[in-house]
């Protein structure tokens, strides 16, 4: 296993941990609970701006739903399947769009609240044979930035384009600049006929070419309900992941009955689009630590800024620049150890800690502090350290 390898780090910086006793599932200790709380922020920061509502599906589901889905034929062997009462078969939801679909059905929207646009940061759990597990790249439990949009077949091309239009600034916030995408057609297992594959693609393709996007063609693989754009990102190591995705879906509305009211008042179907932007939330993380190996961007860092008091006599002067930076939602730690001032310094870049503050009697009686970041060190003022900090952490998304 590489220094870089995302297990390594996940250890080195104190942020996960996996064990026998849950396969395929992770222990995040608070450092690793930290970032994945600020993917989630992001996430959510990023769905409100582009008018979705958030909503939230239950964890399992009976057969009934699975079979109308689609699920039940096509990805049973990757489920979790339970028997909730004799001879009930359920499953542990390996995805969350039925839940959504569902939502939507009983929502019974008119052509007015069309495109509408649902998000779940969803936990999801699909039966990986244990030889494929790696690491977090592949898990059984994980939570995907699920989102889907119900529109009329005339809204498709633009909900594409508004996808696409997007996905650059928010990968970008992650250090990714290279970006590639591939237009997923037809698998030879699928839903509806021919000319319902060729209208979907076409849609596709021309959504994302208004969305500033050039996709190249990747024959057969779409999902089986549709085709898809699939977003991937080029690392600095070189190596391409495939994170988000777009998907066009014309069957799954019929299946579960989800209608709008159009103009005239008749009944008709919206077309759904399935998007996400990390995939899965546990697999992102771990492509954003090897990209950084491990020195990620200030704004994502589990721990922010340092405080390192030289005496006793400074814990005071520390406690106080501590809470005041915890009020701006900084993520600040006290190292009030009795380690020589050059060990403690050393520490806190060993724990890859973007910001380092040293507070002596000399920068207590002067009214500044000695900051310290990956560039160097600069004395600061007192009165402008902690607006200083809260700049240069500021999520960018």
């Amino acid at each position: 296993m590489q220094p870089d390898d995302h297990r390594n780090l996940g250890n080195k910086l104190d942020l996960f941990h996996f064990q026998e006793d849950a396969p395929g599932m992770v222990f995040w200790h608070p450092r690793g609970l930290a970032i994945y709380r600020e993917l989630e922020e992001a996430a959510r920061r990023h769905v409100r701006r582009e008018g979705y509502r958030e909503v939230r599906g239950p964890q399992v589901l009976r057969r009934a739903i699975w079979d109308k889905s689609g699920h039940w034929d096509h990805f049973r062997e990757n489920m979790f399947i339970l028997e909730d009462e004799p001879a009930r078969l359920a499953a542990l939801k390996p995805v969350s769009c039925p839940g959504h679909l569902e939502i939507v059905a009983r929502m019974a929207p008119s052509f007015r609240d069309l495109p509408l646009r649902l998000a779940e940061l969803g936990v999801c759990h699909r039966n990986e044979q244990s030889g494929a597990l790696s690491g977090l790249f592949r898990l059984r439990q994980f939570v995907q930035d699920d989102g889907h949009v119900f529109c009329s077949e005339a809204q498709v091309a633009s909900e594409v384009a508004r996808f696409c239009a997007s996905i650059r600034p928010f990968y970008g916030a992650f250090g990714f600049e290279d970006i590639h995408v591939a237009l997923a057609g037809r698998p030879e297992s699928r839903l509806g006929d021919d000319a319902s594959w060729d209208r979907a693609e076409a849609q596709l393709a021309q959504g994302a070419k208004a969305g500033g996007l050039d996709p190249e063609l990747a024959p057969g693989g779409g999902a089986f309900y549709g085709p898809k754009l699939e977003i991937g990102l080029r690392d600095r190591s070189g190596r391409s992941w495939q994170c988000g995705t777009i998907q066009l879906d014309f069957f799954l509305p019929e299946r579960f009955g989800v209608e709008y009211v159009d103009s005239d008042g008749s009944h008709k179907r919206p077309a759904m689009l399935h998007r996400a932007l990390y995939g899965s939330l546990e697999r992102f993380l771990a492509i954003v630590l090897e990209h950084h190996r491990g020195r990620l961007p200030p704004w994502l860092s589990p721990e922010q800024v340092r405080i390192l008091p030289l005496h006793d006599s400074e814990q005071g002067a520390a406690r106080l620049l501590a809470h005041e930076l915890e009020e701006r939602r900084i993520r600040v730690e006290i190292d009030p150890s009795g380690e020589s001032i050059k060990k403690r310094v050393a520490l806190a870049h060993a724990w890859e800690v973007p910001f380092v503050v040293v507070i002596g009697p000399k920068e207590v009686e002067g009214g500044f502090v000695d900051l310290r970041d990956r560039d160097g060190r600069s004395a600061v003022a007192r009165g402008e350290i902690v607006a200083r900090l809260e700049e240069v952490v500021r999520p960018p998304l």
